[in-house]
């Protein structure tokens, strides 16, 4: 009996131990797909990657599109280049080539969670509530915790809400 319950707790402590490791590495960047992609500790060391995300931290978008379009063309399946190509044409203004790169990062990783809250945000920005919600959604789906884009994306959600005055009936 004493063995079997020893047995027990360490596969209870292997199990804890295998799921925390599971969420730091989702929430770390790992799983590729933060706001604006994975996190700083697993970012590529190309001085393009590096030079566009450095860019985006100073709102420099057209650097962003250069640097980042750059990385994009010599690293085709980086879903998160692409977000950050979406990203950065949805700050300039450019709708159409935003809408066009998120859906480049979605067809290489359909959970890509970044990708999903600035493409809601983009369909705000066009007044398409019913999709940014259906963004919302997804994003649901893929946090098993709330999770930053979720939380950020229902945030701008509630806001384009509250802004927009309710029709008479």
């Amino acid at each position: 009996m004493r063995n079997k319950r020893a047995w027990v707790a360490r596969a209870v402590v292997f199990a804890l131990t295998m799921s925390m490791a599971s969420l730091a590495w989702s929430a770390g960047g790992g799983g590729g797909g933060g706001g604006g992609g994975g996190g700083a500790e697993f970012a590529p060391a190309d001085p393009d990657y590096q030079a566009a995300m450095a860019a985006v931290k100073k709102e420099d978008w057209k650097q962003v599109v250069e640097r980042m379009g750059a990385y994009a063309q010599r690293n085709p399946g980086s879903a998160d280049a692409w977000n950050e190509l979406g990203h950065a044409w949805r700050r300039l203004g450019d709708l159409d080539n935003a809408f066009k790169h998120y859906d480049k990062a979605l067809k290489i990783d359909p959970k890509h969670k970044g990708a999903r809250e600035y493409l809601g945000e983009a369909y705000l920005q066009i007044g398409d509530l019913a999709r940014a919600e259906e963004e919302l959604k997804a994003l649901d789906r893929l946090c098993f915790l709330p999770c930053e884009e979720y939380t950020d994306l229902k945030d701008k959600i509630r806001r384009y809400k509250a802004a927009k005055p309710v029709a008479a009936k």
